[in-house]
Protein backbone atom coordinates (compact mmCIF):
# COMPACT_ATOMS: atom_id res chain seq x y z
CA UNK A 1 0.00 0.00 0.00
CA UNK A 2 3.22 2.77 1.02
CA UNK A 3 4.36 2.04 -2.27
CA UNK A 4 0.99 2.77 -4.02
CA UNK A 5 0.96 6.15 -1.88
CA UNK A 6 4.33 6.78 -2.92
CA UNK A 7 3.48 6.26 -6.60
CA UNK A 8 0.65 8.60 -6.41
CA UNK A 9 2.60 11.27 -4.79
CA UNK A 10 5.23 11.00 -7.40
CA UNK A 11 2.92 10.89 -10.28
CA UNK A 12 0.78 13.72 -8.54
CA UNK A 13 3.83 15.99 -8.06
CA UNK A 14 4.77 15.56 -12.18
CA UNK A 15 1.70 16.35 -12.95
CA UNK A 16 1.43 19.51 -10.99
CA UNK A 17 4.59 20.92 -12.51
CA UNK A 18 3.77 23.08 -15.86
CA UNK A 19 6.48 21.52 -18.36
CA UNK A 20 5.02 23.67 -21.02
CA UNK A 21 6.17 27.41 -21.97
CA UNK A 22 4.46 29.85 -19.04
CA UNK A 23 5.56 32.98 -20.72
CA UNK A 24 3.26 35.45 -21.20
CA UNK A 25 3.42 37.74 -24.31
CA UNK A 26 1.68 41.36 -25.39
CA UNK A 27 1.91 43.09 -28.93
CA UNK A 28 2.65 46.70 -29.10
CA UNK A 29 1.83 48.88 -31.86
CA UNK A 30 4.21 51.72 -33.37
CA UNK A 31 4.13 53.85 -36.51
CA UNK A 32 7.33 53.27 -38.09
CA UNK A 33 9.37 54.66 -41.45
CA UNK A 34 9.85 51.62 -43.68
CA UNK A 35 12.16 51.03 -46.39
CA UNK A 36 13.68 48.45 -48.00
CA UNK A 37 16.65 46.41 -48.86
CA UNK A 38 18.58 43.87 -50.65
CA UNK A 39 21.59 41.36 -49.59
CA UNK A 40 24.20 42.77 -52.18
CA UNK A 41 27.66 43.81 -50.99
CA UNK A 42 26.82 47.94 -52.21
CA UNK A 43 23.90 48.33 -50.09
CA UNK A 44 25.59 46.61 -47.16
CA UNK A 45 29.22 45.44 -47.35
CA UNK A 46 31.44 42.96 -48.32
CA UNK A 47 29.44 40.05 -46.37
CA UNK A 48 25.94 41.39 -47.61
CA UNK A 49 24.37 37.96 -46.63
CA UNK A 50 25.73 38.38 -42.83
CA UNK A 51 23.49 40.16 -40.49
CA UNK A 52 24.71 42.90 -38.01
CA UNK A 53 23.52 39.81 -35.46
CA UNK A 54 25.69 37.30 -37.35
CA UNK A 55 21.97 35.87 -38.91
CA UNK A 56 22.80 34.38 -42.48
CA UNK A 57 20.16 35.59 -45.02
CA UNK A 58 18.51 33.56 -47.90
CA UNK A 59 16.03 35.20 -50.50
CA UNK A 60 12.52 34.28 -49.91
CA UNK A 61 13.37 34.76 -45.60
CA UNK A 62 10.99 37.11 -43.95
CA UNK A 63 13.10 39.79 -41.85
CA UNK A 64 13.79 43.09 -40.99
CA UNK A 65 16.19 45.30 -39.79
CA UNK A 66 15.58 47.79 -36.86
CA UNK A 67 16.85 51.31 -36.53
CA UNK A 68 18.71 50.97 -32.74
CA UNK A 69 16.33 53.48 -31.18
CA UNK A 70 14.08 50.84 -31.51
CA UNK A 71 16.05 48.00 -30.15
CA UNK A 72 15.52 50.02 -26.83
CA UNK A 73 12.06 49.77 -26.88
CA UNK A 74 12.60 45.75 -27.16
CA UNK A 75 12.78 44.80 -30.89
CA UNK A 76 15.75 42.61 -29.99
CA UNK A 77 17.18 40.07 -32.08
CA UNK A 78 14.17 37.12 -33.29
CA UNK A 79 11.28 39.47 -32.18
CA UNK A 80 8.70 38.83 -33.81
CA UNK A 81 6.82 41.61 -35.73
CA UNK A 82 3.65 41.93 -38.26
CA UNK A 83 4.22 44.84 -40.68
CA UNK A 84 0.96 46.32 -42.10
CA UNK A 85 0.39 45.34 -46.00
CA UNK A 86 2.35 42.03 -45.04
CA UNK A 87 1.25 38.71 -44.78
CA UNK A 88 2.83 36.65 -42.25
CA UNK A 89 5.41 37.35 -39.31
CA UNK A 90 8.73 38.57 -39.66
CA UNK A 91 11.74 38.35 -37.51
CA UNK A 92 14.20 41.00 -36.25
CA UNK A 93 17.50 39.84 -38.04
CA UNK A 94 18.98 42.69 -38.65
CA UNK A 95 20.30 46.35 -37.17
CA UNK A 96 20.68 49.38 -39.00
CA UNK A 97 23.30 52.29 -39.07
CA UNK A 98 22.79 54.40 -35.98
CA UNK A 99 21.81 57.56 -38.15
CA UNK A 100 18.71 55.98 -38.77
CA UNK A 101 15.85 56.75 -36.25
CA UNK A 102 12.30 55.18 -36.06
CA UNK A 103 12.55 52.80 -39.16
CA UNK A 104 12.69 49.33 -40.52
CA UNK A 105 14.70 48.27 -43.22
CA UNK A 106 12.46 44.89 -45.25
CA UNK A 107 14.52 42.46 -45.96
CA UNK A 108 13.83 41.88 -50.40
CA UNK A 109 16.60 39.16 -51.06
CA UNK A 110 18.61 39.82 -54.30
CA UNK A 111 15.04 41.87 -56.00
CA UNK A 112 16.62 45.19 -56.32
CA UNK A 113 13.53 46.11 -58.48
CA UNK A 114 11.13 45.23 -55.66
CA UNK A 115 12.95 47.09 -52.91
CA UNK A 116 13.15 49.98 -54.85
CA UNK A 117 9.44 49.80 -56.47
CA UNK A 118 8.35 49.71 -52.39
CA UNK A 119 10.20 52.64 -51.49
CA UNK A 120 9.66 54.94 -48.31
CA UNK A 121 6.49 54.42 -46.74
CA UNK A 122 5.00 55.46 -43.17
CA UNK A 123 3.47 52.19 -41.40
CA UNK A 124 2.43 50.62 -38.32
CA UNK A 125 4.00 47.30 -37.17
CA UNK A 126 2.90 45.38 -34.01
CA UNK A 127 5.63 43.45 -32.10
CA UNK A 128 5.46 40.88 -29.59
CA UNK A 129 7.39 41.07 -26.18
CA UNK A 130 7.47 38.90 -23.52
CA UNK A 131 5.62 40.32 -20.18
CA UNK A 132 7.89 40.26 -17.14
CA UNK A 133 6.34 39.76 -14.04
CA UNK A 134 6.40 42.15 -10.98
CA UNK A 135 7.18 40.19 -8.39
Amino acid sequence: MQKYVSILFVLALILSCDLGDSKSYVWHTKEVTATAYNSLAYQTNEQPNITAFGDTLTPGMKCIAVSRDLLKLGLKHNTLVTIEGFDGVFLVKDKMHHRWKNRIDIYMGNNVKEARNWGRKRLKIKYRLEVKDSI
